[in-house]
């Protein structure tokens, strides 16, 4: 059970989740996380130390050895638990998403919602796992395949939805039998100690996941660490060819999520209010920082 909640911070330095405890950082450099409406400091990230950065992965790997063997229904019951905790604090975790990230909080409940849906996938993920079976491919030959757990998996999440995107990777991950290392953005870091807070809570093995901090020194960590077996990212296009890039030449599978152009085509008979509504919350809902904004719009015929 955290010792230190992330809407509490002791002294307004938020501590780091290693080895299922909330522990304060050792580190020399902490970094300020602001209130983008006053530009008032809600609290310090800490520049997770690589000795740090070492006994989350070392607690991840050693947790792994006995998750994995836990039975799928175990794990997802407590997967379940996890999803009624984040309904039951939806409004509390709106608030923090908030305050640190300037979102109104419709938005910043949306922004958690899309999150708990996620989660209600990993709650029903043993259909997703089955294996494949064949017979008779060649002379008396039948094949199998089975869906097995990696290891340690990391995800290195953005700043814009940070309740949303760190519960696209590591309840699926776990749920899978896999642990987990999240580095969640610097500048809103208190929405997923949060959420790792009520992780703990639903029952799961305090090892399970870990939450560091930082930057880009601590993802070249995970990067670069031979235990780390699977990496995930979303982010901008130059840092996901990075990630992608460096994560495969250390043979780590990856998958990186950057920005795209994206394009609104509007036919001659498309409803004229509709259309102007799905444009402008496309363009600047969540002040237009999402990967999905619309940024160009093709109009057709009379459209136009």
């Amino acid at each position: 059970m955290a010792t230190n909640p992330a809407t509490r911070p002791e002294g307004k330095r938020i501590p780091h989740l290693i080895a299922g405890e909330w522990r304060q950082s050792s580190c020399d450099s902490w970094i300020d996380v602001t209130d983008p409406a006053t530009q008032d400091v809600l609290c310090q990230a800490p520049n997770t130390t690589p000795d740090e950065m070492e006994q989350a992965i070392a607690s991840a790997k050693a947790a792994f050895k006995t998750w994995k063997d836990v039975p799928t229904p175990e794990r997802a019951r407590m997967m379940l638990r996890y999803q009624a905790l984040l309904k039951e604090h939806h409004d509390e975790l709106g608030e923090i998403l908030a305050k640190e990230t300037g979102k109104t909080f419709a938005d910043a409940k949306g922004d958690v919602w899309r999150g708990i849906e996620v989660v209600e996938q990993a709650c029903n993920i043993s259909t997703s796992m089955m294996g494949e079976a064949a017979e008779q491919i060649a002379n008396g030959i039948d094949t199998r395949t089975i869906t097995e757990p990696l290891g340690v998996c990391t995800a290195i999440t953005p700043f814009n939805f940070p309740a949303m995107i760190p519960l696209w990777f590591f309840p699926l991950a776990i749920a899978c039998g896999n642990t987990f290392v999240l580095k969640p953005s610097e500048q809103d870091p208190m929405t997923p100690n949060r959420l790792a807070e009520l992780f703990l809570e639903a029952g799961f093995p305090p090892d399970v996941l870990q939450v560091v901090h930082g930057g880009k020194e601590q993802v070249d960590v995970l990067l670069a660490h031979e235990d780390v077996k699977a990496v995930s990212f979303v982010g901008s296009v130059p840092v996901a060819h990075y990630i992608y890039r460096t994560a495969t030449q250390n043979l780590k599978r990856c998958q990186a999520f950057a920005g795209a152009k994206n394009h609104m085509v509007v036919m001659p008979d498309a409803p004229k209010q509709q259309t102007i509504d799905n444009l402008v919350g496309s363009a600047v809902g969540a002040a237009g920082q999402r990967c999905m904004a619309n940024s160009v719009a093709v109009l057709v015929g009379e459209a136009r």
